[in-house]
Formats: C-alpha cells, sequence, structure tokens
C-alpha cells in the first residue's frame, strides 16, 4: 500500500512539473538562448546584448495644412417675415393678390368697407370749404380793422379743428387699406371676401427671401472668435456645392442652459433658390496654419511631465519630448520636439523603447492637407 501511495505521488509530482514547463517554458526560452552564425545573444528588451527588432509603422513629417474648424446646424430664415392683419375691424369688400406672388411695398391687399368713414370725410370736406371761406372773409376785414382779432380767431380755430378732424377720419380709412409693408412673396390666404375680420385675424403671410438669415449657436469659448463680417459655408439637403455667408450679428448673451451663443450670418440669396425655414450644416474656418508640424493624435504618448513621440534614428527607437498646439479629430500641431523629414512611430506605441531596433513595415510618406473638424 506505501508503495502504490509512492508512486500516486511521483505520478502528480510530474504531471505538474510538466504542466509548468509547458507553461513557463516559452517566457524562459528567450534567457537560454544563445545566437546563431553571427555568434551574438538576443536578450530581452533593453537587458543589453543583441535585441529583437520591433516590427513597428513609420510616418514621415512633412509640412501641412492644419484648419481649425467648428461645426454647427442652423436654419434657415426669411429677411423679414410678418402675418398681415387689418388695424380695424370690418367687412372685406376686396383681396387685391393672388396666393404666392410676388408684391411690392405699399401694394394694396385687401380691403375693409369704409362707405360710412367716406361719408363722414365728404361733409367734413363741405363744410372745411365753408370754413375757408369764412376766414378769408374775416381775414380781409381784420387788415381793415373792421372786426376784432378775437372773432378771427375763433373761425381760424373752427377751420383747424375741421382739418384734424379730416386727418383724422383718412387715418381711419388708410386702416381700412392691407397694404404690403415691404417687398416680398405673399403666402396662401385666409379669408374670403365677404368674411368679418377683427384685427386678430390673419389675412395672408408675406415674406422676403432675399436676403435670407442663416441661425445657429457656437459653443462660449469662440465669442471672442466669431464676430461680425466672419465668413462661414453652409450646406442644404439635395444642393451638390456649399454656400458662403457672414455673419452680421451676436447674441450678446449666453444661454445659460446650454452654453451657447446664438448666432446669425447673412446670404444674399438673390435668385432665391433657397427657401426659410430648411436645414442647414454649418461650417466655419476659426483658424488656419501653413507648414505645420503634425502627426496623427495616436502616435502621442501623454506623460505626468509632459508628451512625446518616438521616432526612428539609425534603426533604433528614440524619445522625443513635444510641446503640442491645434489639435484637431485625427492630427495634432507639434510646435517644438520634431522637425521635417523625422521618421514618426505610429504602431506598437506601448513596446517603444530608446534604443530598441525598429524594424519598418509601413512607412507613410505622402501627407495630405489637414482639414479637419474639432
Amino acid at each position: 500500500m506505501a508503495r502504490k501511495s509512492y508512486f500516486r505521488i511521483s505520478v502528480t509530482i510530474v504531471l505538474i512539473l510538466v504542466l509548468a514547463g509547458i507553461i513557463f517554458y516559452p517566457k524562459l526560452l528567450p534567457y537560454f538562448q544563445t545566437g546563431g552564425s553571427s555568434g551574438s545573444a538576443i536578450g530581452p528588451r533593453g537587458m543589453g546584448g543583441g535585441q529583437q527588432p520591433l516590427f513597428a509603422s513609420g510616418y514621415v513629417v512633412v509640412p501641412t495644412q492644419m484648419n481649425e474648424l467648428i461645426y454647427s446646424t442652423g436654419t434657415l430664415l426669411p429677411d423679414e417675415e410678418v402675418d398681415l392683419a387689418f388695424e380695424t375691424s370690418g367687412k372685406i369688400v376686396g383681396i387685391y393678390f393672388d396666393e404666392g406672388t410676388r408684391v411690392k411695398q405699399g401694394d394694396l391687399l385687401a380691403k375693409i368697407n369704409d362707405k360710412p368713414l367716406q361719408a363722414q370725410l365728404l361733409k367734413l370736406q363741405a363744410q372745411k370749404k365753408l370754413v375757408e371761406e369764412r376766414e378769408f372773409r374775416q381775414r380781409q376785414l381784420l387788415d381793415r380793422d373792421a372786426i376784432s382779432r378775437e372773432s378771427y380767431d375763433q373761425v381760424a380755430t373752427e377751420l383747424q379743428t375741421i382739418e384734424a378732424d379730416i386727418m383724422l377720419l383718412e387715418a381711419r380709412i388708410s386702416e381700412t387699406e392691407l397694404r404690403a409693408p415691404f417687398h416680398g412673396i405673399v403666402g396662401l390666404r385666409m379669408v374670403s371676401e365677404g368674411a368679418f375680420a377683427t384685427t386678430q385675424t390673419k389675412i395672408v403671410r408675406l415674406v422676403k427671401l432675399s436676403p435670407l438669415k442663416i441661425e445657429f449657436s457656437i459653443s462660449e469659448r469662440y465669442s471672442g472668435e466669431v464676430v461680425p463680417g466672419f465668413p462661414i459655408t453652409f450646406n442644404i439637403d439635395g444642393f451638390p456645392d456649399s454656400f458662403d455667408a457672414r455673419v452680421y450679428a451676436i447674441e450678446p448673451k449666453v444661454d445659460i442652459d446650454t452654453r451657447t451663443i446664438v448666432v446669425r450670418a447673412l446670404y444674399p440669396n438673390t435668385k432665391e433658390e433657397l427657401k426659410p425655414g430648411r436645414f442647414a450644416s454649418i461650417k466655419a474656418r476659426l483658424s488656419q496654419i501653413d507648414q505645420a508640424v503634425s502627426i496623427p493624435t495616436e502616435a502621442l504618448i501623454p506623460e505626468m511631465a509632459g508628451e512625446k513621440v518616438f521616432i526612428v534614428r539609425n534603426g533604433k527607437a528614440e524619445e522625443r519630448k513635444v510641446t503640442t498646439g491645434l489639435r484637431t479629430e485625427s492630427h495634432i500641431q507639434i510646435r517644438s520636439g520634431l522637425n521635417f523629414g523625422d521618421t514618426l512611430l505610429t504602431t506598437a506605441i506601448l513596446q517603444l523603447r530608446s534604443g530598441l531596433p525598429i524594424q519598418l513595415d509601413t512607412l507613410v510618406t505622402n501627407q495630405h492637407i489637414t482639414n479637419d473638424e474639432l
């Protein structure tokens, strides 16, 4: 029995040793290997002696152009827009426009019955004629001192009163006329002739399409950069080309809920191809840097003391401390630490060490102009 127990223990120990060898052999193998025909030993990285080259991708630093862009969404607004209504109440006796047509400033669009007012106006005009004749005779008598000044003043005051009443009636008559306040296009009318309209009754909407306003929001941090006259471009679905506009007004207060500022730009829209209410994709370029040293963001290694990258020099990795500048979605500007022509390492970042042999499997030498959004 003791022999069988000893045999089981021996077999178990052997199996454990074999299993441990299988697990740890690959990790310990570099410590026991020697070089081939060259006789140079290949040791662990950073341990001296010959090292296995690390395969990595390279990126040749060349002059590029970097644009700092901001993107936003906005809405097209008409230059002017108003829902037209009468200033007084009454029965509509005439509608003088066709729906969806262009009208000019001052054109008569609709009319309310004004016959009672016109009758009162005729009465006052007749009275005015009589009073004017009386005033003329009284003035002649006054010149000859045939009447007192007080008698003439009474007639003159009566004439002024009638003239004021006539002006008031003419103003009330003008309230029965609905005229276009500016050039534009009328929409669909909401009433018909014979309907009774009040000051709250909407008759038609008048819209001015040229120019158009583009309203959008930007982050509060750009409040000092986006100023009146700042150029923007925007795109509309269904139109292959971009449109150019310029900022003309900025809201003076930051929205406390979104921390954004509302901005409005102006587009001439001389052909009136764009319609108000449409969605617009806004793009604004804050700055442009020519001949910039830029690298892919994945190649930058952040540290407590700053940021660094690795380049290839004489076949080995070399660490470079860098200072950064403009940052876009895919690239970052390097202000110092790199020069044009340096070969930057962009892969195997976590395995890189200074002095490590590098074998480049891919080398990017043609760098296109960057034009990325923030």
